[in-house]
Parts: C-alpha cells; structure tokens; sequence
C-alpha cells in the first residue's frame, strides 16, 4: 500500500482525508497530544484495520474522538451521577486532553472497546482534528499512529517510521503541541479513577468533579483469572513507548557520570547534560521542565533507533505530579 502525506493546511488534502476515512481507509492525523491512527468509529471492519495495522493486542480497547460532547450521543448509557460527571468534565476540559471511560451502548462497535462493555470518549484540542472530525460527520477511533509498543508519534515523519506502506495516508498538521497521551479517567463503579495519568492530574480533576480522585497506583494489570478479557481503556498492559532494538535502563546523576565517556547512548535532561559536557556517544538533551517533555522525549526515542545502538542509559525523572505522566511514559519504555 502506497501511503499519502496529506497536508492539512491544504483544503483539498483536509477532504481527501475525510473521503479516505468515509470509505473505511485508515489517517493518521494530530490532535494535542500525538497523532492518531484515525478509522471509521461506528465501522467494525474499519477498527478492526486499526488492530492489523499497529500489530494491536486483540484486548487493547482504542478512543472514539468526536467533535463535542453532543456528537457522542447514542454512544453511551449513564447513570445520573456517570452523566452528571461527565457533564462537568466535558464543559471544564473538552475539547482537551481528557479521556473518559463511560458504559457504551450496542451503537459503539465491539472492536472499538475491545469487546467490552465500556467506552473511551474524548473531544481533542486541535484544529486539525476537530475539522476533520466535522468533515467525516462520524466518531473517528484513533489510538496513536504507530507500530503497537513503539514511541507514539508526535510528528507526520514519526507516522512515516513505522507506518508507512500500512496506511492510507498521514494527515500533516505540524508537531502535536503536547506531545504526550491525554488522561484517561474511568466512571465506571462507584467514584472516579484515573487509568492512565496525562496532562490532566488529580487535583484539577477533583476540583471539577467536587469528588478525591486519587493518584493512579501505577500500571494495572489483568489478575490471573482476567487473562484474555480487555483492558478497560488503552495503555494499561502492554509494552509500550520503547525504540526498536534499544535497551533502556534507568541510572542517577553519578551513574550517567560514569556512562558519559563510554559508548553506550544517554538520555538526560539538560543540567546534567550542560555539567559533564559534550560526548562522541549519542546524547539525547530532555527539558529541565515538564513542559515539552514528551515531545522531546519520543522524539528522542526515535532518534535513538536512527543512531543504531543497543543500550542506552536514561536519567531518572524527579517526584511530584507535575511529572507523573512522563514519569509513566518512561518508566513504561524502560520495561519495554
């Protein structure tokens, strides 16, 4: 399969696109916080493209985006507080980096929750995105555009590394803004949890929903008995985040010390990289701050698997929920 770059900027690219999309073809396209792999939301066989396309574990549910709270209508049943809940989080945080995990009706298709009884919702924040999703007239299913367990893309080129020739075509909107995965919040059972941190914590959450929503506990696995039933929403099991061919392991400031003059490859964040100076092994420069964090960070994942090394040593991330999201991004990498 020949793959497109479409450029969004492009009125013509924008509805070549949406007429792909309609005829069941699968874009990738950028939203906020990284491309997605965008299919038919209401189409079985469409979602079921996403899955052969990205190598997905058949237990892995993926996001519906649609274009408001209103467009989702028909996709979920509630119950008062469920609906009331979400109420409020779509009006303080839609469109945003949010995903939220309500009880589906028979309308969502069975591969988009993984044959589960729930659904992941969510209203990007990019213009792209949101005029894609009003040109196609349907809820687009979109995880992120790459290979199941690679770094998630934040560009048109990192779609390309791994997708190209396994997809329709790449809708070009630039670098996402964020550069990581949104929020996932589940409303399923009795309170409101948080699946998978992102740019969304606790405290803003709680805020809204007047409710404490705790810090998620870390990676949720399937107990022994749920072996071979879904996850309740994506990126709660499987390897995820790790370049091709790269072993990553965790070290502190005096061990990339002793790593700087050798030839294993560094990803660190600048202090650290400004201290010990230049090296001839690959070096990866992060941000001090957690702003623009996961963009540099996958970006930087990518690169590594351009640089053709097999080990890397990455500097472990500080405390606190500023960094709880890219403390989970890179925790998950290094697993992998």
């Amino acid at each position: 399969m020949h793959t497109d770059r479409l450029m969004a900027a492009v009125e013509e690219d924008l509805e070549r696109a949406a007429k792909l999309l309609r005829a069941g073809e699968l874009v990738a396209f950028p939203t906020e916080t990284v491309y997605g792999l965008g299919a038919d939301g209401l189409s079985n066989s469409a979602v079921a493209r996403i899955y052969t396309a990205k190598g997905r574990p058949q237990d892995n549910p993926v996001i519906l985006h649609v274009a408001s709270l209103a467009e989702a209508e028909g996709l979920y049943q509630p119950t008062p507080w469920q609906a009331e809940a979400l109420r409020r989080l779509a009006e303080a945080f839609w469109p945003g980096p949010l995903t939220v995990v309500v009880p589906k009706t028979d309308r969502v298709p069975a591969r988009v929750s993984a044959r589960g009884d729930s659904v992941a919702l969510r209203v990007p924040n990019h213009p792209v995105a949101l005029a894609l999703l009003t040109a196609v007239g349907r809820p687009l299913a979109a995880p992120s555009a790459n290979r199941s367990g690679r770094p998630s893309p934040t560009t048109a080129d990192h779609v390309l590394r791994t997708l190209d020739g396994r997809i329709a075509a790449v809708l070009d909107g630039g670098a996402a803004p964020l550069g990581y995965e949104s929020t996932v919040l589940s409303l399923l059972g009795d309170a409101p949890r948080i699946l998978r941190p992102g740019a969304l914590g606790p405290e803003a959450l709680s805020s809204v929903l007047g409710v404490t929503v705790p810090s998620p506990a870390g990676e949720e696995k399937a107990p022994a008995d749920n072996q071979g039933l879904p996850a309740l929403a994506p990126g709660m099991r499987h390897r995820h985040y790790a370049p091709e061919s790269v072993t990553l392991r965790f070290t502190d400031e005096a061990g990339l010390e002793a790593a700087w003059p050798g030839g294993d490859a560094i990803l660190c964040r600048s202090a650290v990289a400004r201290r010990l100076g230049p090296r001839r092994a690959p070096l990866v420069v992060l941000p001090e701050a957690p702003e623009g964090f996961g963009r540099a960070l996958y970006d930087g994942l990518y690169a590594l698997e351009g640089a053709e090394v097999p080990f890397a040593w990455v500097e472990a991330l500080p405390e606190g929920p500023a960094w709880a999201a890219l403390r989970d991004r890179l925790m998950r990498a290094v697993a992998g």
